[in-house]
């Protein structure tokens, strides 16, 4: 069945799809464009989203919380982070989701419709739906092309998880210092660490995360998480208030390449997702930033949104945690010491010269990032 035609279609109601819609719908700019955003289910998510940024930020009103302090600890090192002028800061992604319906919908402009796509003819300019086909002059789409996970030339390793978010009988959390990593708990010949954003001295939510090139059951991050309160936060006494899993694919893959006169593919479907450490929402804020300056200068949409020489690092980087991926704390360990947060988050944000990059690749210099670099380039 043939649908209306909409000037953009916006393919996935997430994280790229709904920001990219509210500022599609902020800017007068676009005002009279009738445009869709499509999506097969724009229930509420249960998941958190963190970053870091220096001062105030347009997300604020939105954060369940904040920190200027972090802490990594390995088997051998405890180290402070002091993060100033920066500061890390955490969404509940339903809090995000429910807001920027909500700003949508006022808007006027933009109408949300419940389908799935299953496929973007370019000849015809049609997105064909379960329900129906929307004929658009450009299409945004969200979709994840499954085929990276079959590629040779490119690496991919997983970031999966699984949270408790928690209250305990005593205080035994600090609530003003965040923990990145702690890798006191270890899973056998991988990298996996537990990650602790404190809301309160009774309430955390704790994170056993991997960074692996396999993917794992359900039960054995449960273990984790209990050998971690039991061993580490020396506590059986804590209520599990919710949980939350996920997945996200840490890859050199180009998905950007699909990147077309009539498509421009966004969020992890357009490899916004910093390969090397699996976090997406400021880069998502710059990419979405980056396509209304395209539009608007009469570029395509999806010129210059990655950018080629962190992506060169990125896949040396995540070649080497693939091959080696016992070594992680190891290197995340040279990482955190002999780099300030400071130098961290502008070479993570991408904001870093060639001699700033220098410096951050000295300090993790082994012999297996030799390899993995003759191996990325040849």
């Amino acid at each position: 069945m043939l649908g209306p035609r909409y000037f953009y279609v916006i393919i996935g109601g997430g994280l790229a799809g709904l920001q990219l819609a509210r500022q599609l719908s902020r800017d007068v700019f676009f005002k009279g464009k009738k445009i869709a955003i499509i999506d097969s289910d724009f229930s509420l998510p249960v998941k958190t989203w963190c970053f870091w940024e220096k001062g105030k930020g347009k997300w604020d009103d939105l954060l369940t919380k904040s920190w200027n302090k972090g802490k990594f600890i390995s088997s051998e090192k405890n180290i402070d982070l002091q993060l100033s002028p920066y500061s890390y800061k955490m969404i509940k992604a339903a809090d995000y989701h429910q807001k920027l319906q909500e700003e949508i919908e006022e808007s006027g402009d933009i109408e949300f419709i419940t389908d799935e796509i299953q496929k973007i003819d370019p000849v015809t300019m049609k997105a064909k739906g379960r329900k129906k086909s929307y004929g658009a002059t450009h299409f945004f789409d969200s979709r994840i092309d499954p085929t990276y996970l079959e590629s040779k030339k490119h690496t991919t390793i997983f970031q999966h998880f699984k949270g408790w978010e928690v209250e305990t009988e005593k205080p035994i959390f600090t609530p003003d210092s965040f923990t990145m990593m702690d890798y006191r708990i270890r899973y056998p010949d991988a990298t996996a660490f537990t990650y602790i954003l404190p809301f309160t001295k009774n309430k955390a939510l704790v994170e056993y995360t991997f960074f692996s090139p396999f993917l794992t059951e359900d039960k054995v991050y449960d273990e984790m998480l209990q050998k971690y309160f039991e061993k580490i936060l020396k506590t059986k006494d804590f209520q599990i208030k919710s949980t939350e899993t996920g997945v996200i694919p840490m890859t050199d893959f180009p998905f950007d390449k699909a990147n077309t006169r009539q498509v421009t593919k966004i969020g992890t479907g357009g490899g916004w997702v910093k390969p090397s450490t699996g976090y997406s929402f400021k880069n998502t804020e710059k990419r979405i930033n980056q396509i209304i300056e395209n539009i608007k200068s009469g570029k395509l949409p999806g010129e210059h949104l990655i950018n080629n020489k962190f992506r060169k690092y990125d896949a040396i980087f995540l070649d080497v945690l693939a091959q080696n991926n016992q070594k992680g704390e190891d290197i995340f360990t040279k990482f955190y010491t002999k780099n300030t947060p400071q130098e961290i988050f502008r070479y993570l944000d991408e904001e870093t010269s060639v001699s700033e990059d220098l410096k951050i690749m000295l300090s993790l210099y082994s012999i297996d990032f030799v390899i993995s670099f003759f191996r990325k380039a040849f």
